[in-house]
């Protein structure tokens, strides 16, 4: 080949952008002598903080972030492990990627809070460039005219949505598992669920296909994965954040939270996603309640003279249970040695009332139907009846969504009304033994035994009655790890849970990231290993 200056040219241009993206290329003119300095991004296990000090320091540029998360999709979601977390990949991503480097140089280095952090969102929350699906089969196609409130405000932050999840469909169980998307595996364990419903997105999340992850919870299903793939998982105070353009299930039981890695991630995208809504009234009632930021709020120390009941209740008893047990002592150990005081309790209410505070299947008709009213004249599923009438949803859902359109009326129906009463009871009741023992929050694990097996039928034995069915917020973190065994080499991941009073999620986070900081119990799964 003879060798001109043009072609000469278009070649060295060549091996500058091969070896750029494999060295996460720098920005700016400074970025060679910064490299010298600067230690190697290492994408596994990264922070919202050392992303932006990576492109800080010249070690990275969104582009290069989002190639190296969409690459580890190809390798890891349909193909080796096949963890089938993914429903559908934003095909924009990586030209809003390109958009936002040239902003970087542009401004300077200066970011917004969640610049070029790539998220994935559980696919039951609308976006306006993607199919909101509730992973059916119907609703494949089905692209909403607007975001939805929280997805509006990440996107305003900077991130960068990158995926949508596959759920346990339209959120109704825990298995996560829908008629569009089949079943997410357990990437610690590929014989087991990943909890649900947002199992797709605590799947993707532990396997470092993105930051940050969103989901919903109606029963526990943020905090179901997060306890089964090491993660955390917050579920709100009922009226902190909008609910508005999520698919829902229920008026009353419905919130929505992060799925991170870390307790800092998940405060973080928290300070995104909070703040009033009109389409969601119930907001009203978290106006003035946050604080200026649930991140800057973190304090390794702050277990030191907390007050953490341990209720006694929610832990199982039988051979099925000592692995979780035994996780949970551990948990104990370590926050007393952080200086925590711990008190055993038990509330008999909670076993009374828990099984009678449940209200979606009342509620659920009406919920849908708003959401379907919402979506126009386009859509390709119009109304809850047009859907339940396609029955294509997956066997057990299908069954569900019978029941639950066969309810007339169901907000006035008699025991709906009773079991908003008991509600209130149970409300009552958490909040009268934490204030006769003066305690700051209650610890349990969110589930007594082992996230199930694929083969199940259900999830069970979980604990995540106590914040859906009060409305008061909770936060799920590692715990630790069961026993290893042949089909999980690290063990299986077993969250612990911390629950509190109204808009105490500064405390339940700054808790819950001294125990982090102090136990250091996150381990990646070993089934999606670094990419050569």
């Amino acid at each position: 080949m003879k060798f001109t200056p043009r072609n000469l040219t278009s070649l060295v241009i060549a091996l500058v952008l091969i070896f750029g993206v494999l060295q996460f290329p720098a920005y700016g003119k400074d970025a060679k002598d910064k490299d010298k300095k600067a230690k190697p991004f290492v994408l596994e296990e990264a922070t919202v903080d050392s992303i932006h000090a990576a492109f800080a320091n010249g070690t990275l540029t969104c582009t290069a972030l989002v190639k190296s998360y969409l690459a580890r999709i190809n390798a890891y979601d349909k193909k080796g492990p096949a963890i089938n977390s993914i429903i559908n990949v934003n095909n924009d991503a990586l030209n809003l990627a390109a958009k936002m480097d040239k902003q970087y140089k542009d401004s300077k280095g200066k970011v917004s809070p969640l610049f070029c952090i790539p998220i994935i969102l559980k696919d039951n929350y609308n976006t306006k460039d993607m199919p909101t699906t509730g992973g059916n089969v119907a609703m494949k196609d089905s692209v909403p005219p607007s975001d939805a409130f929280t997805v509006d405000k990440m996107r305003k932050a900077g991130a960068i949505i990158l995926a949508k999840a596959n759920l346990q469909e339209f959120a109704r169980g825990g298995m996560s598992i829908s008629s569009l998307g089949g079943q997410v595996l357990n990437p610690y364990d590929l014989t087991l669920t990943p909890g649900g419903s947002s199992g797709g997105t605590g799947a993707a999340i532990a396997s470092n296909l993105a930051v940050l992850g969103a989901g919903s919870d109606t029963g526990q299903s943020i905090r179901s994965p997060a306890s089964a793939n090491s993660l955390v998982g917050v579920r709100p105070t009922r009226g902190l954040i909008s609910r508005a353009g999520v698919m829902p299930n229920s008026f009353t039981q419905d919130e929505i939270g992060p799925i991170t890695r870390t307790v800092k991630d998940a405060a973080r995208l928290l300070d995104v996603m909070v703040g009033y809504d009109p389409k969601d009234p119930i907001t009203a009632f978290g106006v003035g309640k946050t604080p200026k930021s649930y991140a800057a709020g973190l304090n390794a120390n702050s277990l030191k003279g907390a007050r953490i009941g341990v209720m006694t209740n929610l832990y199982g008893t039988e051979e099925r249970h000592a692995e979780v047990n035994k996780v949970m002592e551990q948990v104990i150990k370590t926050m007393e040695a952080k200086g925590a005081k711990i008190i055993r309790f038990s509330l008999p209410e909670y076993d009374t009332l828990s099984p009678k505070v449940g209200t979606a299947s009342w509620e659920a008709r009406s919920a849908m139907d708003k959401y379907f009213a919402e979506l126009g004249p386009n859509a390709p599923v119009k109304t809850f009846r047009q859907l339940v009438d396609s029955k294509t949803a997956s066997p057990t859902v299908q069954k569900t969504l019978e029941t639950e359109i066969a309810v007339e009326d169901g907000l006035n129906n008699q025991e709906y009304k009773d079991r908003t009463l008991n509600r209130d009871k149970l409300r009552l009741a958490v909040s009268s033994k934490m204030a006769d023992l003066g305690l700051d929050a209650i610890l349990y694990p969110l589930q007594k035994v082992l996230v199930a097996p694929i083969s199940a039928a259900d999830q069970m034995e979980r604990n995540g009655t106590l914040s859906n069915g009060t409305g008061f917020p909770a936060v799920t973190f590692p715990g630790g790890f069961s026993t290893p065994t042949a089909t999980a080499p690290l063990g299986v991941p077993i969250g612990a849970e911390l629950l509190g009073r109204d808009y105490s999620e500064p405390l339940l986070l700054s808790l819950a990231y001294s125990y982090e900081q102090a136990a250091k119990v996150r381990k990646a799964p070993l089934s999606t290993p670094p990419l050569k």
